[in-house]
Parts: structure tokens; C-alpha cells; sequence
């Protein structure tokens, strides 16, 4: 049987069991959660075995592998994610909006899950847990394209995620892991009549690609070139603070900062704003009025020229970005033209400023004297999130539970017709 023919079966029995989930209780599906959770942190030492084998045909200084390990501490993490979806309200049934029409049918309009949710991502096999949690609560199967560094890993969740669906009487056919293949990425991408919508996560190649290559409905999750904005009025210990947790508590993931944008009034707290970035060794790319003044006062080996691509550069690394403005007008234009609509913060103790900011910058989360490391849909109280959407149409931002299901209209009549 050829790959391609194999998939078609794939799709074809992930559909037939989509039909299933929403019939599931709240109750069933909820308690499969924590029963999972609980398999989670018992099956460790096998989980980590998997993952072991992932990360030594890796190097270390790869920025991708921060976001390949697993650890006892983020399986832990993991499963508590995991609980809280478990015990948050299942958006299946709400009704949205509900009134009688003069001709007296009752109409409602619905929340129901799209059905069928494709996801491609790259070395993050926690992803193969958050995407199944956040689509069996919804009511939606889903297909997952793992990349081939986490293989290992991904083949070990998903036979834990099967077990546990036996266990509870429920059709395995509800998740299914794909070949870490391109075959498998373009079947997926072409699976019209089976695949209610894809969902990609990862660099902006791959966003692109997929973006490029569907023909199934796409649901951006963006890379994320992100900005914070030091004002004239900004507080010095608050700044430093945040500038470091943003660019270094991970560096990898795609709330991570990639450009310190500064009011050229307050460059000379540029030293003591970067102190904390100089302990993690963070390579700065700096414009030429902030490069002097940085200079001998910041390593000299992490000090660089910005050239051409520093702006637009989401760096998953070690390495920032630093822009110098004159205004608010500036730093709002450097945005617009460099930003990717993820995730923008402003430092400053101006309120009007602060308004202004986030009234005209155009992102998906914008913050005021908080670091963009918040941009996590475990940190919004959504459980977790399936992705980061960084489009307009449809949802945007983190993706939680009820980002993920769609409507539908429910008429009730009593004989009525229409002249």
C-alpha cells in the first residue's frame, strides 16, 4: 500500500470518529483528561526515555533544543495544563444569541467544534499534549505533523494518548499522528472533504509554506518578531526587569523579545536597562547611537552593528535587537513596518502614552509595563492554547477552547412556510 493511499485511510477514519466526540459527555471527556494527566507523570521515565533519543541527534546549541526537551519539571507542567482544561466549561452547546422571529421560528445560533483540526509543528512534542487536550474538551478530532526531531518523542504520546482512549471505551481514531514526512505534510494540506481546518506552529518558513501550499483553511499562528518600547518616561528598575524576562526566561519560543526599541532621551539608562541581558551573554545588534553608548559598558563581544535584517528577525537565541527614536510617532512606525502582529509591550508611567500605544499598535496582545512573556494561553487561563493567531479573520491571539469551535444556526418551527 503506497504512503499516499495509507494517509487517505488515516483521514478518512479520523473523520468517521469526529462525528463521535461531541456525544461524548463533558463529564467522559473531562474525566479522560485527568486520568491522562495522571498517566503522564507515571509514564516519565518512558516519556523521557523517548525524548532522550530525540535531543542526541541534536546539538545543544541548536535554539530549537530548549523547545525539543522535555523535563520532569515541564511534564509536570504538562499535566497541569492538562488538569485545568480538564476542569474548565466545555464551550459545546452555549448558545450565542437566541430570538423569535416575526414569523414566529425560534432561532438560535450555537457553539459546535469544527470537526476535524490539522496541525503541523516542529520540535515541540508538549504540543502533541496541548493540541489533543484543548481539541477532545472542544469536541474535535485532530491529525498532528510532529517534525522529525521529535519523532521519538511524539510516537511515545501518542501511544500513551491511544491507551488511555481504549481504556475509557473511546474510538483511538479521534488523534492520529502522521509520518514525520513532507509527504505526510502535503497530504495533510490537501485533505479536502476530511480536514475542517489546518493550524500551523513554528518559524515563519513553515507559517509561510503552509500558508502558501493549502488547500484546506488555514488558521495563522505567527512567528513572532517582538518589540518592547522603552519611552521617555519610563521606570529604569521596572524596564530592566521586564527587558530581561521577556528575552531570556526562553529564548526559543515566539513571545521571546527580539528588538529593544528606546527614546534616544533615555539612552543613557541603556547600560543598566541591558545589565541583566549582559549576565545571559545576550548578543546586542545595536543602531549606531546606542551602540556608542553601550560601548564599554556592555561586552565587547556581544556588541554588534544592526545591519539590514536585525528588525525583521525573529532570533529564537541569545541575540537582541536595539533601535533608538526620537518620539512615540517613531517607535510606533518602527513597529508597524517591523512587527509581526504577535506581541508588543511599552515601559513607560505616561497614561496618555500608554493609551496611545495601545490604541495604534496593530498585534494580538499588547501590553503596558509587562513583558510579552505572558503571551501563553496556560498564563491567560486558557489551560493551554493550540497556537498564537496572529491574522484578523477568525480568532487571534492565544487559542483556547472556544477559539477552536465555530457555529451553526438551529431553526425550530411550527409549521411555518415562506410566501
Amino acid at each position: 500500500m503506497s504512503e499516499s493511499t495509507n494517509l487517505d485511510l488515516i483521514f478518512a477514519r479520523v473523520k468517521k470518529a469526529s462525528r463521535t466526540i461531541s456525544s461524548i459527555t463533558e463529564q467522559r471527556r473531562s474525566e479522560l483528561l485527568l486520568t491522562l494527566a495522571d498517566e503522564i507523570t507515571a509514564n516519565s521515565a518512558s516519556l523521557l526515555e523517548a525524548n532522550s533519543r530525540d535531543l542526541s541527534r541534536m546539538e545543544r546549541e541548536n535554539p530549537l533544543y530548549d523547545r525539543l526537551q522535555l523535563t520532569p519539571e515541564r511534564l509536570e507542567s504538562i499535566a497541569s495544563d492538562m488538569r485545568h482544561v480538564a476542569s474548565l466549561p466545555s464551550p459545546l452547546g452555549e448558545v450565542i444569541e437566541e430570538h423569535i422571529l416575526p414569523n414566529g421560528l425560534q432561532l438560535r445560533r450555537v457553539r459546535v467544534p469544527f470537526g476535524v483540526i490539522g496541525v503541523i509543528y516542529e520540535a515541540r512534542p508538549n504540543v502533541t499534549f496541548d493540541v489533543f487536550s484543548l481539541c477532545f474538551k472542544s469536541g474535535n478530532a485532530c491529525v498532528l505533523k510532529g517534525g522529525s526531531d521529535a519523532c521519538h518523542s511524539n510516537l511515545a504520546i501518542i501511544s500513551l494518548i491511544h491507551k488511555v482512549l481504549r481504556e475509557h471505551g473511546i474510538n483511538p481514531d479521534v488523534t492520529a499522528l502522521l509520518p514525520a514526512t513532507h509527504e505526510a505534510t502535503a497530504a495533510l494540506l490537501n485533505a479536502v472533504g476530511y480536514v475542517d481546518v489546518c493550524i500551523p506552529r513554528g518559524g515563519k518558513k513553515l507559517i509561510n509554506f503552509v500558508r502558501d501550499n493549502a488547500r484546506v483553511p488555514v488558521i495563522e499562528t505567527g512567528a513572532g518578531v517582538v518589540s518592547t518600547y522603552f519611552d521617555a518616561e519610563g521606570d529604569v528598575t521596572m524596564g530592566t526587569g521586564i527587558i530581561t524576562n521577556a528575552k531570556t526566561r526562553r529564548v526559543s519560543v515566539c513571545n521571546a523579545l527580539d528588538t529593544l526599541i528606546i527614546h534616544s532621551s533615555r539612552l543613557i539608562d541603556l547600560p543598566a536597562l541591558c545589565s541583566g541581558l549582559a549576565e545571559k551573554n545576550v548578543e546586542l545588534h545595536a543602531d549606531p547611537r546606542s551602540f556608542e553608548t553601550l560601548s564599554g559598558c556592555y561586552p565587547a563581544h556581544l556588541l554588534l552593528h544592526a545591519d539590514d535584517d536585525t528588525y525583521a528577525t525573529e532570533w529564537m537565541d541569545y541575540k537582541m535587537g536595539i533601535k533608538t527614536v526620537d518620539s512615540i510617532d517613531e517607535a510606533l512606525d518602527h513597529i508597524a513596518t517591523f512587527g509581526s502582529g504577535h506581541s508588543e509591550s511599552i515601559i513607560t508611567d505616561n497614561q496618555h502614552t500608554a493609551d496611545r500605544f495601545q490604541s495604534e499598535v496593530d498585534a494580538a496582545c499588547v501590553y503596558v509595563n509587562a513583558p510579552t512573556s505572558f503571551t501563553d494561553g496556560a498564563q491567560f487561563g486558557l489551560g493551554a492554547e493550540i497556537g498564537i493567531s496572529t491574522q484578523k479573520l477568525g480568532p487571534r491571539g492565544p487559542m483556547g477552547l472556544r477559539e477552536i469551535t465555530t457555529y451553526r444556526y438551529l431553526i425550530n418551527g411550527t409549521g411555518q412556510l415562506r410566501p
